[in-house]
C-alpha cells in the first residue's frame, strides 16, 4: 500500500520526515495524472491531499472518492490557513446531526475536556 502526501512544499517537509511519498507544489493537471496512474494500476493507497487540491473539479478524484476501498483520500489544510480550515466532512455532519454538534465542540473544549480512563 502506498502512502502519498500532496500539497505545498512547507507542508510536505513534515510528511517526508515520516517517510511518506511526497509531491510538492504540483499542478492540478499533474495531480490528475498521478491519480489516474493510481487508478490504472489498481493500487491501494492512502492519499493526504491539501485542501485546495482536494476541492479541484477532477473526474478521477470524484471517481476515487465514490469508489471506496482501494484509494482513501484524506483532506488536509494548507499550513498557512490551518486555523480557518473546515473539513468537507463537517458539512455532512451538520446536515445529518445538526450544526449545533459542531458548534458545541470547539478546539478549546477539546484541549480541556477530560476523558475517562
Amino acid at each position: 500500500m502506498r502512502m502519498l502526501a500532496i500539497g505545498n512544499q512547507a507542508l510536505m517537509d513534515g510528511f517526508a520526515l515520516l517517510g511518506i511519498e511526497t509531491y510538492a507544489d504540483i499542478s492540478v493537471s499533474q495531480l490528475e495524472q498521478l491519480l489516474m496512474d493510481l487508478r490504472r494500476r489498481d493500487e491501494r493507497a492512502l492519499v493526504y491531499l491539501q485542501q485546495d487540491l482536494a476541492r479541484a473539479d477532477l473526474p478521477v478524484l470524484t471517481y476515487l472518492r465514490n469508489e471506496g476501498g482501494r484509494v482513501l483520500i484524506s483532506e488536509i489544510p494548507d499550513i498557512l490557513s490551518a486555523d480557518a480550515y473546515q473539513a468537507s466532512v463537517d458539512q455532512l455532519i451538520a446536515r445529518v446531526m445538526g450544526k449545533h454538534i459542531l458548534e458545541s465542540f470547539s478546539h478549546d473544549d477539546a484541549q480541556t475536556r477530560e476523558f475517562p480512563t
